[in-house]
Protein backbone atom coordinates (compact mmCIF):
# COMPACT_ATOMS: atom_id res chain seq x y z
CA UNK A 1 0.00 0.00 0.00
CA UNK A 2 1.30 3.52 -1.17
CA UNK A 3 0.30 5.75 1.78
CA UNK A 4 0.41 8.81 0.03
CA UNK A 5 -1.46 7.42 -3.00
CA UNK A 6 -4.58 6.10 -0.42
CA UNK A 7 -4.52 9.17 1.73
CA UNK A 8 -5.08 11.32 -1.42
CA UNK A 9 -7.78 8.96 -2.65
CA UNK A 10 -9.54 8.58 0.60
CA UNK A 11 -9.95 12.76 0.62
CA UNK A 12 -11.00 12.78 -2.82
CA UNK A 13 -13.32 9.86 -1.94
CA UNK A 14 -14.50 12.15 0.79
CA UNK A 15 -14.71 15.07 -1.06
CA UNK A 16 -17.06 13.99 -4.06
CA UNK A 17 -18.93 10.94 -2.75
CA UNK A 18 -19.82 11.99 1.03
CA UNK A 19 -19.77 15.68 0.70
CA UNK A 20 -17.99 16.01 3.21
CA UNK A 21 -17.33 19.65 4.54
CA UNK A 22 -14.58 22.10 3.89
CA UNK A 23 -13.47 21.53 7.46
CA UNK A 24 -13.35 18.37 7.87
CA UNK A 25 -11.58 17.77 4.82
CA UNK A 26 -8.46 20.23 6.07
CA UNK A 27 -8.40 18.08 9.39
CA UNK A 28 -8.23 14.78 7.40
CA UNK A 29 -5.61 16.21 5.35
CA UNK A 30 -3.65 17.64 8.04
CA UNK A 31 -3.82 14.63 10.35
CA UNK A 32 -3.04 12.27 7.46
CA UNK A 33 -0.20 14.04 5.86
CA UNK A 34 1.16 14.32 9.54
CA UNK A 35 1.06 10.46 10.15
CA UNK A 36 2.50 9.75 6.80
CA UNK A 37 5.63 12.42 7.29
CA UNK A 38 5.89 10.06 10.89
CA UNK A 39 5.63 7.08 9.33
CA UNK A 40 8.35 7.30 6.69
CA UNK A 41 8.63 4.29 4.70
CA UNK A 42 7.56 1.53 8.13
CA UNK A 43 5.36 -1.07 7.61
CA UNK A 44 1.64 0.51 8.90
CA UNK A 45 0.39 -2.07 11.68
CA UNK A 46 -1.15 -1.54 14.93
CA UNK A 47 2.46 -1.08 17.18
CA UNK A 48 2.99 1.74 14.29
CA UNK A 49 -0.29 3.38 15.02
CA UNK A 50 0.05 2.97 18.72
CA UNK A 51 3.73 4.28 18.41
CA UNK A 52 2.38 7.28 16.85
CA UNK A 53 0.00 8.35 19.09
CA UNK A 54 2.68 8.42 21.88
CA UNK A 55 4.40 10.99 19.99
CA UNK A 56 1.78 13.22 20.02
CA UNK A 57 1.24 13.01 23.70
CA UNK A 58 5.02 13.35 23.92
CA UNK A 59 4.47 16.19 21.92
CA UNK A 60 2.52 18.06 24.56
CA UNK A 61 -1.06 17.61 22.11
CA UNK A 62 -4.39 17.63 24.04
CA UNK A 63 -6.44 14.26 24.43
CA UNK A 64 -9.00 15.78 22.03
CA UNK A 65 -6.45 16.54 19.45
CA UNK A 66 -5.14 13.26 19.67
CA UNK A 67 -8.35 10.93 19.91
CA UNK A 68 -9.03 13.74 16.06
CA UNK A 69 -5.91 12.03 14.85
CA UNK A 70 -7.23 8.21 15.94
CA UNK A 71 -10.24 9.03 14.28
CA UNK A 72 -8.74 10.13 11.26
CA UNK A 73 -6.68 7.07 10.92
CA UNK A 74 -9.77 5.00 11.80
CA UNK A 75 -11.81 6.54 8.57
CA UNK A 76 -9.05 5.97 6.38
CA UNK A 77 -8.52 2.42 6.67
CA UNK A 78 -12.12 1.45 6.66
CA UNK A 79 -12.18 3.43 3.66
CA UNK A 80 -9.11 1.15 2.56
CA UNK A 81 -10.44 -1.73 3.60
CA UNK A 82 -13.89 -1.05 2.16
CA UNK A 83 -12.38 -0.61 -1.13
CA UNK A 84 -9.91 -4.37 -0.54
CA UNK A 85 -6.79 -2.37 -0.83
CA UNK A 86 -5.86 -3.70 2.44
CA UNK A 87 -7.33 -6.70 4.17
CA UNK A 88 -7.01 -5.79 7.94
CA UNK A 89 -7.92 -2.22 9.24
CA UNK A 90 -5.08 -1.63 11.80
CA UNK A 91 -6.51 0.82 13.36
CA UNK A 92 -9.79 -0.70 14.53
CA UNK A 93 -8.97 -2.19 17.82
CA UNK A 94 -6.80 0.61 19.01
CA UNK A 95 -8.64 2.43 22.32
CA UNK A 96 -9.44 5.78 22.36
CA UNK A 97 -7.99 8.29 25.11
CA UNK A 98 -10.32 9.10 27.88
CA UNK A 99 -11.56 12.79 27.45
CA UNK A 100 -11.99 14.57 30.82
CA UNK A 101 -15.56 16.26 30.57
CA UNK A 102 -15.21 19.65 30.60
CA UNK A 103 -18.52 22.23 31.50
CA UNK A 104 -18.29 24.70 28.61
CA UNK A 105 -17.93 28.58 30.19
CA UNK A 106 -21.46 30.66 29.50
CA UNK A 107 -21.93 34.57 30.50
CA UNK A 108 -24.40 35.71 32.71
CA UNK A 109 -27.22 38.13 31.52
CA UNK A 110 -25.47 41.38 33.10
CA UNK A 111 -22.02 40.04 31.06
CA UNK A 112 -24.06 39.52 27.96
CA UNK A 113 -25.33 43.41 27.97
CA UNK A 114 -21.74 44.71 29.12
CA UNK A 115 -20.43 42.89 26.04
CA UNK A 116 -23.03 44.79 23.70
CA UNK A 117 -22.61 47.98 24.93
CA UNK A 118 -18.51 47.55 23.46
CA UNK A 119 -19.32 48.27 19.28
CA UNK A 120 -20.45 52.16 18.57
CA UNK A 121 -23.53 51.25 16.01
CA UNK A 122 -23.15 54.75 14.59
CA UNK A 123 -20.81 53.92 12.81
CA UNK A 124 -20.85 51.40 9.86
CA UNK A 125 -18.62 48.66 11.29
CA UNK A 126 -20.05 49.04 14.73
CA UNK A 127 -23.09 48.69 13.73
CA UNK A 128 -21.98 44.91 11.79
CA UNK A 129 -20.34 44.33 15.07
CA UNK A 130 -23.72 45.03 17.22
CA UNK A 131 -25.36 42.99 14.73
CA UNK A 132 -23.05 39.77 14.53
CA UNK A 133 -23.21 39.84 18.42
CA UNK A 134 -27.23 40.14 18.69
CA UNK A 135 -27.65 37.30 16.00
CA UNK A 136 -24.80 35.49 17.67
CA UNK A 137 -26.58 35.63 21.39
CA UNK A 138 -30.42 35.55 19.16
CA UNK A 139 -29.66 31.87 17.56
CA UNK A 140 -26.39 30.39 18.82
CA UNK A 141 -24.66 30.18 15.37
CA UNK A 142 -20.76 28.64 15.12
CA UNK A 143 -18.57 31.26 13.71
CA UNK A 144 -18.43 29.58 10.62
CA UNK A 145 -22.32 29.57 9.68
CA UNK A 146 -22.51 33.15 10.36
CA UNK A 147 -19.75 34.09 8.15
CA UNK A 148 -21.09 32.33 5.66
CA UNK A 149 -24.85 33.77 5.66
CA UNK A 150 -25.88 35.46 2.59
CA UNK A 151 -28.29 38.34 1.79
CA UNK A 152 -30.74 35.03 0.30
CA UNK A 153 -30.49 33.72 3.53
CA UNK A 154 -32.40 35.94 5.77
CA UNK A 155 -35.85 36.19 5.81
CA UNK A 156 -37.36 39.50 7.08
CA UNK A 157 -40.86 38.60 7.07
CA UNK A 158 -40.26 35.32 8.71
CA UNK A 159 -37.42 36.16 11.62
CA UNK A 160 -35.61 33.59 10.03
CA UNK A 161 -32.71 32.37 8.79
CA UNK A 162 -30.81 29.20 6.23
CA UNK A 163 -27.61 27.79 7.54
CA UNK A 164 -25.54 25.66 6.35
CA UNK A 165 -23.90 23.81 9.51
CA UNK A 166 -21.58 21.09 9.77
CA UNK A 167 -21.55 18.37 6.97
CA UNK A 168 -23.39 21.06 4.65
CA UNK A 169 -26.48 20.33 6.41
CA UNK A 170 -28.99 23.02 6.14
CA UNK A 171 -31.29 24.25 8.97
CA UNK A 172 -33.64 27.11 9.75
CA UNK A 173 -33.01 29.07 12.19
CA UNK A 174 -35.71 31.47 13.93
CA UNK A 175 -34.55 35.16 15.11
CA UNK A 176 -36.13 37.42 17.39
CA UNK A 177 -37.78 40.90 15.86
CA UNK A 178 -34.95 42.49 17.60
CA UNK A 179 -31.97 40.51 15.56
CA UNK A 180 -34.03 41.00 12.37
CA UNK A 181 -34.17 45.01 12.84
CA UNK A 182 -30.54 44.99 13.54
CA UNK A 183 -29.61 43.14 10.27
CA UNK A 184 -32.05 45.04 8.23
CA UNK A 185 -30.29 48.21 9.47
CA UNK A 186 -27.08 47.22 8.48
CA UNK A 187 -28.08 45.86 5.30
CA UNK A 188 -29.65 49.15 4.27
CA UNK A 189 -27.13 51.39 6.09
CA UNK A 190 -26.20 53.91 2.71
CA UNK A 191 -22.61 53.96 4.25
CA UNK A 192 -22.62 50.12 2.96
CA UNK A 193 -22.70 51.48 -0.84
CA UNK A 194 -20.83 54.84 -0.80
CA UNK A 195 -18.72 54.95 -3.77
CA UNK A 196 -15.37 55.69 -3.44
CA UNK A 197 -15.26 54.51 -0.16
CA UNK A 198 -12.86 51.28 0.70
CA UNK A 199 -15.11 49.77 2.28
CA UNK A 200 -17.89 50.19 -0.55
CA UNK A 201 -19.86 46.64 -1.05
CA UNK A 202 -17.60 44.05 -2.87
CA UNK A 203 -19.77 41.15 -2.10
CA UNK A 204 -23.28 41.79 -2.98
CA UNK A 205 -24.53 37.97 -1.69
CA UNK A 206 -22.54 38.07 2.08
CA UNK A 207 -24.61 39.96 4.96
CA UNK A 208 -21.80 40.58 6.98
CA UNK A 209 -18.50 42.62 5.15
CA UNK A 210 -15.21 43.76 5.93
CA UNK A 211 -13.88 46.73 5.95
CA UNK A 212 -13.07 46.37 2.30
CA UNK A 213 -16.10 45.71 1.52
CA UNK A 214 -15.52 41.41 1.27
CA UNK A 215 -16.84 39.30 3.30
CA UNK A 216 -15.86 38.63 6.72
CA UNK A 217 -13.84 35.76 7.37
CA UNK A 218 -14.31 33.73 10.51
CA UNK A 219 -10.95 34.44 11.50
CA UNK A 220 -11.64 38.15 11.60
CA UNK A 221 -14.91 37.45 13.60
CA UNK A 222 -12.74 36.03 16.33
CA UNK A 223 -10.25 39.01 16.27
CA UNK A 224 -13.43 41.61 16.73
CA UNK A 225 -14.88 39.62 19.68
CA UNK A 226 -11.50 39.09 21.47
CA UNK A 227 -11.37 43.24 21.14
CA UNK A 228 -14.28 43.82 22.33
CA UNK A 229 -14.02 41.17 25.18
CA UNK A 230 -10.61 43.15 25.85
CA UNK A 231 -12.78 46.15 26.66
CA UNK A 232 -15.70 44.90 28.37
CA UNK A 233 -13.18 43.08 30.73
CA UNK A 234 -14.70 39.36 30.21
CA UNK A 235 -10.93 38.55 28.19
CA UNK A 236 -9.75 35.86 29.51
CA UNK A 237 -10.98 32.05 28.55
CA UNK A 238 -14.36 33.45 26.85
CA UNK A 239 -14.57 32.87 22.88
CA UNK A 240 -16.94 33.56 20.47
CA UNK A 241 -17.88 30.21 20.93
CA UNK A 242 -18.82 30.93 24.54
CA UNK A 243 -21.51 32.87 23.21
CA UNK A 244 -23.04 29.88 21.67
CA UNK A 245 -23.20 28.08 25.25
CA UNK A 246 -24.27 30.86 26.88
CA UNK A 247 -27.83 31.09 24.85
CA UNK A 248 -28.13 27.59 25.19
CA UNK A 249 -27.48 27.80 28.74
CA UNK A 250 -30.12 30.46 28.99
CA UNK A 251 -32.82 28.66 26.57
CA UNK A 252 -32.39 25.98 28.96
CA UNK A 253 -32.84 27.89 32.12
CA UNK A 254 -36.08 30.01 30.53
CA UNK A 255 -37.35 26.60 30.36
CA UNK A 256 -36.89 25.61 26.28
CA UNK A 257 -36.47 21.33 25.98
CA UNK A 258 -33.41 20.10 25.33
CA UNK A 259 -34.68 18.29 21.89
CA UNK A 260 -35.26 21.86 20.63
CA UNK A 261 -32.29 23.00 21.50
CA UNK A 262 -30.40 20.43 19.37
CA UNK A 263 -32.14 21.32 16.65
CA UNK A 264 -31.76 24.95 16.83
CA UNK A 265 -27.96 24.27 17.45
CA UNK A 266 -27.48 22.12 14.92
CA UNK A 267 -26.19 18.93 17.14
CA UNK A 268 -25.98 15.80 15.33
CA UNK A 269 -26.60 13.87 18.72
CA UNK A 270 -28.77 14.70 21.88
CA UNK A 271 -26.02 13.78 24.03
CA UNK A 272 -23.85 16.68 22.78
CA UNK A 273 -26.50 19.02 23.62
CA UNK A 274 -27.15 17.90 27.30
CA UNK A 275 -23.76 18.90 28.15
CA UNK A 276 -25.76 22.26 29.37
CA UNK A 277 -27.44 20.82 31.72
CA UNK A 278 -24.46 20.83 33.75
CA UNK A 279 -23.82 24.32 32.96
CA UNK A 280 -26.94 25.55 34.22
CA UNK A 281 -27.00 24.20 37.00
CA UNK A 282 -23.42 25.52 37.97
CA UNK A 283 -24.96 29.07 36.89
CA UNK A 284 -28.10 28.41 38.90
CA UNK A 285 -26.06 27.47 42.04
CA UNK A 286 -23.36 30.96 41.06
CA UNK A 287 -26.33 33.58 40.83
CA UNK A 288 -27.94 31.42 43.79
CA UNK A 289 -25.32 32.54 46.12
CA UNK A 290 -24.42 35.75 44.79
CA UNK A 291 -28.48 36.89 45.70
CA UNK A 292 -29.26 34.98 48.82
CA UNK A 293 -28.98 37.32 51.53
CA UNK A 294 -28.14 34.70 54.11
CA UNK A 295 -25.86 32.62 51.76
CA UNK A 296 -22.13 33.70 53.28
CA UNK A 297 -23.26 34.97 56.74
CA UNK A 298 -20.85 33.35 59.03
CA UNK A 299 -23.03 30.93 61.44
CA UNK A 300 -23.04 32.13 65.42
CA UNK A 301 -22.45 29.77 67.74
Amino acid sequence: MKLRESIQDFIHHMEVVTNASGHTLRNYHLDLKAFEAFAKKATIDKKLIRSYLGHLQMKGVSKRTVLRHLSSLRSLFKYLLKEKKIKENPAADIGSPKLDKLIPKALSYQEVEELFKQPDPSKLLGLRDRSIMELFYSSGLRISELAFLDRKDFNFKARSLRVKGKGKKERIVPITQNVAKWIQDYLGDPRRYEEGKPHVQKDSNAIFLNKWGNRLSTRSIDRLFKTYLRKSGLAGNITPHTIRHTIATHWLEKGMDLKTIQVLLGHASLGTTTIYTQVSSKLKREVYERAHPRARKKRQR
